[in-house]
């Protein structure tokens, strides 16, 4: 069992595999236990969950630096990136990062019979191209390496008119960084943010939510889901729970007590703790900075010799892919420069 950041987490040592799924504190993980004990029981009722619900998304809504009025909830980021697509104009176009996340990207390109253009430009073109376009998504920490977005280049194209998706997956719960500005943002729970597979959020701002359409409205989308539940006609809520997809009950428990956790912390000492210790593993293997959590590793058995060593990573774009949350510490560091060193 190890102690950061005020909680407890039974994470194994060596576990640098976050950028795939993250380890809950133990009281997150309990509490999810105690829902289910409860299910398990019959002690459960549907709208005991809704406590649960609302204190994951005014803690989405904090991380992010929005009011919680303009969050929708979800199970997938690739479902709630959907609503934005789809709503789109015809003929719009598109801009993504070559290599994007394809929970990113395939919303949009599914939207090619409404003549919708999706155009793949090199990481470093992105921003100059994205000003050329109406519309631009990318993920704020690329998946595969960790990669930094210019979010000083896409806040530029958004004032010159282009409406930016970020998606903060690999992100939010560590990186120190201003996203509220964006027109859209969503994010899943499973990884950075500590929660259970199942729970994902997305924050619009007023100009998108105005041009949205609820294509996915169900019960509880509803203005109050305990009274809209049967009958036309169609009372939608006022705010953006009108894109709410009835929600993933279990996860939601996790969620709710991770998340608030999670936006009370020191932001800068949280990224400058997860930064470091990546920054430092680079520094050991002749590699400069990056300012990321996430590293990539290329080179022969790589995967081997860290597994052999005891730690957990992925491949992802033909690399090893490790990375460095709140519960890592500098032994993990040192496993990983042993492994590749000897």
């Amino acid at each position: 069992m190890r102690t950061a950041f005020g909680e407890q987490f039974d994470v194994p040592d060596g576990y640098l595999n976050t950028a795939s799924i993250g380890i809950p504190p133990a009281a997150v993980a309990d509490a999810v236990e105690r829902a289910v004990a409860d299910w398990r029981r019959g002690r459960s009722s549907p709208p005991d969950f809704d406590a649960d619900v609302a204190a994951a998304r005014a803690g989405f809504a904090a991380l992010v630096g929005v009011p919680v009025e303009r969050v929708a909830i979800g199970a997938t980021v690739s479902q709630l990136v959907a609503q934005v697509a789809v709503s789109l104009p015809a003929g719009s176009r598109v801009v993504v990062r070559a290599g994007e996340f394809t929970s990113v990207t395939f919303p949009f390109a599914a939207q090619a019979a409404r003549g919708v253009v999706v155009d793949e430009v090199p990481a470093a073109e992105l921003a100059d191209r994205a000003a050329e376009a109406d519309l631009v998504a990318v993920s704020v920490v690329q998946s595969a390496d960790g990669a930094v977005a210019d979010l000083a280049g896409l806040r530029a194209a958004q004032a010159a008119g282009t409406t930016v998706v970020l998606d903060v997956s690999q992100s939010l719960g560590w990186l120190d960084a201003e996203i509220g500005w964006a027109d859209a943002v969503v994010g899943a729970g499973y990884k950075w943010l500590l929660s259970p597979r199942g729970s994902a959020w997305l924050a619009v701002s007023p100009s998108v939510r105005e041009r949205m359409v609820a294509h996915q409205a169900g019960w509880y989308a509803g203005d109050d889901p305990w009274t809209t539940v049967y009958d036309l006609p169609l009372r939608l809520a006022p705010d953006a729970r009108a894109f709410d997809v009835s929600p993933v009950w279990f996860a939601q428990v996790g969620a709710a007590a991770a998340l608030p956790w999670l936006a009370g912390l020191d932001r800068a000492a949280v990224h400058a703790h997860c930064v470091g210790l990546a920054d430092a593993l680079r520094a050991e293997l002749g590699m400069a900075p990056a300012g990321s959590a996430i590293v990539s590793l290329s080179g022969p058995d790589v995967g081997e010799r860290l597994a052999a060593a005891g730690v957990r990573s992925s491949v992802r774009a033909g690399a090893v892919r490790v990375g460095f949350h709140l519960y890592n510490d500098a032994n993990d560091l040192d496993r990983v420069v042993r492994a590749l060193k000897r």
